[in-house]
């Protein structure tokens, strides 16, 4: 009888890896991995993650240089639950990896850190035994091969994508947070370095255009390589866009779907938004997560059998609008409590109205345009969730003894936590670190 995939001598390694914060699961996920599949570089590549679609661990010359367009040719190799080992660009080079598609459509891809151990060229699909070493063949450079030790890789990956999923399904203020800060920075990174090789390439194909050069096979040839490089660079601007962004329609009738079971015994209009600019990933995430939310506390009240849920894409905002013609008994107290995590995030403006015998609703308008980053954004996202509360107390005045108290820790752990955020975000003293802080709006609720 063959060994189960995952065992529950697993299962608190499988735990730590998927308990923190999205933005390290990777290298969390690494660790967990290096001892049965080592490895030299891994990725992570979701466009579920609206933020940062690629999760990163290992060595920076690879993992830096890795292109959504590299991981789109790898994920478009395999069909959802298949892995294999296979010959692939990543990093700028041509590479030898090992990859699984999660039947989600999560990528995992491995540099290994030993050479693949030769086997025979086969269809390797998810639950497949790993090939027997004695009947192997060389495996080609434009072969795709049995990967080593797959249906337990593939078993240990689905329970990361799944964590992956949920969390951005849940659409919390931490993920909302650092995928808003993430999209703004990307779309800042992306701008410049596109800038730079427009002006570069026109500067090139100003030079080869003129009348005075000669060598007119020469000339023609640079002109084309450059038109490429120049294509190359304006499409690459366009992939970052469609990863970062959802149409407006597209992002409201994944809401209608997902609310289906939930509205089965409702009658329920649906207005959905017109046609307008794609909204920031992490708006279309959050909108959904808050109309969720919303239609949850309508439908919780007695009674219920008319609904309205309609979205608007206009004045630089997308504006939620949900209401009924009931019992107008929604628990507006608690619905706010619900949703004040993602307002604040998104800066979204909410209403509710409930009136007695008449009716309810509920009323969001979430800006499109991400808040200015800072220059300290790149040093505040490399805290984890306990260093973000510890900052967060800081910038409010806390001393040691207080912050202590106040998150049920000894004052030994705060001075620990105090010295990794002063290290990170590359100050010397507490006073400068609590600067960060209330620059990034880290202060605390009053209570």
């Amino acid at each position: 009888m063959a060994e189960p995939a995952v065992t529950p001598a697993d299962l608190p390694a499988l735990r730590a890896v998927i308990d923190g914060p999205l933005a390290e699961i990777a290298r969390r996920f690494s660790r967990y991995l290096a001892e049965r599949w080592p490895h030299d570089a891994l990725v992570i590549f979701t466009r579920e993650c609206t933020g940062r679609p690629r999760k990163v661990a290992g060595a920076p010359e690879v993992v830096d240089r890795v292109g959504i367009g590299e991981l789109e040719a790898v994920r478009s190799a395999l069909a959802p639950g298949e892995h294999a080992e296979l010959t692939a660009r990543l990093g700028e080079a041509e590479r030898r990896l090992w990859a699984v598609l999660d039947r989600s459509g999560i990528l995992l891809v491995l540099l290994p850190r030993e050479p693949a151990r030769p086997v025979r060229a086969v269809r390797a699909t998810a639950g497949r035994d790993p090939v027997d070493p004695a009947a192997t063949l060389p495996c080609g450079a434009d072969e795709r091969c049995a990967l080593p030790g797959a249906a337990e890789l593939a078993a240990r990956f689905g329970i990361v994508a799944t964590s992956i999923r949920q969390q951005v399904a849940q659409a919390s203020p931490e993920y909302l947070t650092e995928a808003r800060a993430a999209s703004a920075e990307r779309a800042r990174a992306v701008a410049e370095l596109t800038a730079a090789h427009e002006a570069t390439l026109t500067a090139v194909l100003a030079t080869l255009r003129a009348t005075g050069l000669d060598d007119r096979q020469a000339r023609a040839a640079a002109v084309e390589t450059a038109s490429a490089a120049l294509l190359a660079a304006r499409a690459g601007r366009a992939t970052e866009r469609a990863l970062a962004e959802e149409p407006p329609a597209a992002a409201f009738d994944r809401l209608r779907a997902e609310l289906a079971p939930v509205l089965r015994d409702t009658e329920v209009l649906f207005a959905a938004p017109g046609a307008g600019a794609p909204l920031p990933g992490e708006i279309a995430v959050g909108a959904r997560a808050m109309t969720t939310a919303v239609v949850l506390a309508f439908v919780g009240q007695p009674g219920l059998r008319r609904l309205r849920v309609g979205w608007e894409h206009a004045d630089a905002a997308l504006r939620i609008d949900v209401r009924d013609q009931e019992s107008g008994v929604i628990d507006a107290d608690a619905l706010r409590r619900a949703l004040e995590g993602r307002v604040r995030t998104l800066r979204a403006a909410l209403e509710i109205e409930a009136l007695p015998g008449w009716g309810s609703r509920v009323a969001l308008r979430l800006p499109l345009a991400a808040p200015a980053v800072r220059r300290e954004r790149g040093a505040l996202d490399r805290l984890n969730r306990r260093e973000r509360e510890v900052l967060g107390l800081l910038a409010a005045g806390r001393r040691n003894r207080a912050i202590a108290a106040e998150l049920g820790v000894a004052e030994s752990t705060v001075k620990f936590h105090v010295t990794g955020v002063l290290k990170k975000l590359a100050v010397s003293t507490r006073g400068e670190a609590a600067a960060l802080g209330v620059r990034a709006g880290l202060l605390p609720d009053a209570p």
